[in-house]
């Protein structure tokens, strides 16, 4: 019922427009015609006398008077007709405005933190947005003026506009849908808007007028001074904590030692102190200058902007790392539960493998000397585990570039790693397959030495010469291998050696003098007993070959070394000759090889 009201009021209203402008102008064209025909009349030239004429004139100017009264109350009736129109418009905006008052979020004016006043309408293609933008840029611009004078603005008005001005600058524009906005006319919200931007005006002038400007050089020269006096304060305490270090060389500081190698000695323990606090001493002063450089540049209103950005420069890296670690906070917790308890449980592994070694504990087909690399890969696989487990909560861990490393790195290491990679496995072989331990005499092809060290790439033996040799573990893995120590421990190494007696000399005769030369030897274990073995008879002499059992593997060159002095001792005595290397003898009154008895003293 309400809209259907509305609707024929507005088409009566333009009815009513329309033809008040109709009238209009077939009014404004009987005046003319009529002058017209005045002007013709009277200028026409007729016969007749003065005051004839003078009638008619007079007839024709009270004509005009009564059209000219009828034209305007014509214009009256149209002037109330728009008027009408125009209140009926009103009418219907303001049920609009209210209608969207509820839903509608004005745009509020704001000066140094000062809300002014709010605009909700349009103008010209503006929003209320930009239109509030607009009018803070030229009162801020204003503001800052030296010369600026608050009580110079004033308000003009033409029939669909209200400006507020300063000068030949338009402040702000008002329409009449920005007064149904505040509930009142357009006339009276320019004027209580003018008074407010006048008084904000004054305001601006107060803080950048030149007393406010020589107050603030003087902060600027305040904060100058005061950081000056900082530096100087913060130079000398430098100084006299440097003094401070340097006395303290004898008297109490001590060199550090680390399993009787000496880390630091006083004269380092200074230098580094004294480079910690000289640093510290620069980390002071850029702190002050952090903190000073910002309130300089605040002092200023046209360098404001710039404190806040190279404060915004600090903080925003600082609150974005503190953001971070906050953040980061729950991974962290992630992180030290999967560590400590892979940790513990390498602990717990460590004390088991320790107990096998030692023996304490025995495990059926587990060899003692498997603990310790057990131990170790079992240790590498955790700690594998571990990395894989914390790798998702590392920071970064998504991002492309920290996959791409990672996907560059573990092609490196898989295309450099393959002679490494088998040195490894080699090693891991050799050590089950317990071919040797540590301190174990052994023959690898042509080198004979005690292993001395095990590692997961390479075997290194010294020879009885004290020469080092390091084998890969893939060299070992593809030779054969003697071990004398092994045989040594659990039956007894049988050395031997052979000699060459001539067939005059009676066998068990040889027999008895070979194993006397044996048990007279220094390290050949008495049980079981050397014994002689004849291993072939020659053209001219059969070849004995003594055998006899060590437990001391090691010290298999200085026990040869020693039986074969026996052997030469035992035969000597006896007056048995050796025949070996070959040596021919003609039985011609010739000497006897065996050596004299003062010789053999």
């Amino acid at each position: 019922m309400m809209k259907r009201t509305v609707f024929l009021i507005i088409l009566f209203s333009a009815f009513i427009s329309s033809m008040a402008h109709a009238q209009l102008k077939e009014a404004v064209k009987d005046i003319f015609s009529t002058i017209k025909d005045s002007v013709e009349t009277v200028y026409t030239p007729k016969p007749d006398s003065d005051s004839i004429q003078l009638d008619q004139m007079k007839r024709l100017l009270q004509e005009a008077k009564i059209n000219e009264m009828n034209l305007r109350i014509e214009m009256e009736q149209i002037r109330l007709a728009s008027s009408s129109m125009d209140s009926l418009k009103k009418v219907q905006q303001k049920s609009r405005i209210d209608s969207l008052r509820t839903i509608t979020q004005g745009v509020p004016v704001i000066i140094n933190k000062d809300t002014l006043f709010t605009l909700y309408a349009k103008m010209g293609g503006l929003s209320p947005y930009e239109r509030a933008q607009n009018i803070e840029k030229i009162i801020d611009q204003l503001g800052r003026k030296y010369n600026l004078k608050p009580d110079s603005v004033y308000i003009e008005t033409t029939d669909h506009v209200t400006d507020i001005m300063y000068g030949s600058k338009v402040i702000i524009s008002l329409t009449d849908v920005d007064g149904l906005w505040q509930n009142t006319t357009r006339t009276e919200l320019a004027q209580e808007y003018k008074g407010i931007i006048t008084q904000k005006l004054h305001q601006l002038k107060e803080e950048h007028g030149f007393f406010q400007l020589l107050k603030r050089i003087l902060y600027f020269i305040l904060v100058l001074v005061i950081q000056y006096l900082l530096y100087k304060v913060t130079t000398y305490l430098y100084r006299k904590l440097k003094t401070k270090i340097i006395s303290l060389k004898d008297t109490k500081l001590k060199p550090i030692s680390f399993h009787n190698y000496e880390l630091l000695d006083t004269n380092k323990q200074v230098k580094a102190l004294v480079f910690f606090s000289n640093i510290g001493r620069y980390l002071i002063i850029l702190l002050q200058l952090l903190i000073t450089v910002p309130i300089l540049f605040s002092i200023f209103p046209q360098t404001e902007h710039l404190a806040k950005k190279i404060f915004s420069y600090l903080w925003l890296p600082i609150k974005s790392i503190l953001i971070g670690v906050i953040d980061y906070i729950p991974n962290l917790f992630t992180i030290f539960v999967i560590y400590f308890a892979i940790r513990y449980i390498v602990k717990g592994l460590r004390y088991l493998s320790n107990e096998i070694a030692s023996e304490k504990l025995k495990i059926a087909g587990f060899y003692p000397d498997w603990a310790a690399p057990t131990f170790h890969i079992i240790r590498f696989l955790l700690y594998a585990f571990m990395i894989a487990m914390i790798y998702p909560y590392l920071p970064g861990s998504n991002s492309g570039v920290f996959q791409g490393i990672s996907v560059f790195v573990g092609l490196i290491v898989s295309l450099g790693s393959s002679t490494v990679i088998g040195n490894i496995i080699a090693g891991m072989v050799i050590t089950y397959m317990r071919a040797f331990r540590l301190g174990d005499r052994i023959k690898l092809n042509d080198i004979t030495g005690n292993v001395i060290e095990k590692t997961p790439l390479v075997t290194r033996v010294k020879t009885p010469k004290n020469e080092l040799v390091t084998i890969p573990n893939s060299f070992v893995m593809s030779s054969h291998t003697i071990n004398y120590s092994e045989s040594a421990r659990e039956l007894g190494l049988i050395i031997h050696a052979e000699v060459s007696i001539g067939y005059d000399e009676p066998w068990r005769k040889i027999h008895q003098l070979l194993i006397d030369s044996a048990k007279a030897t220094e390290g050949v274990s008495t049980e079981p007993e050397p014994f002689v073995l004849e291993t072939s008879l020659s053209d001219f002499y059969p070849v004995y070959q003594i055998n006899a059992y060590i437990k001391e593997a090691d010290k298999l060159p200085k026990i040869y070394s020693a039986l074969y002095q026996n052997i030469q001792d035992k035969f000597a005595e006896a007056e048995v000759e050796i025949m070996s290397p070959h040596y021919i003898a003609t039985r011609d009154g010739n000497e006897s090889t065996i050596p004299k008895a003062k010789d053999i003293k």
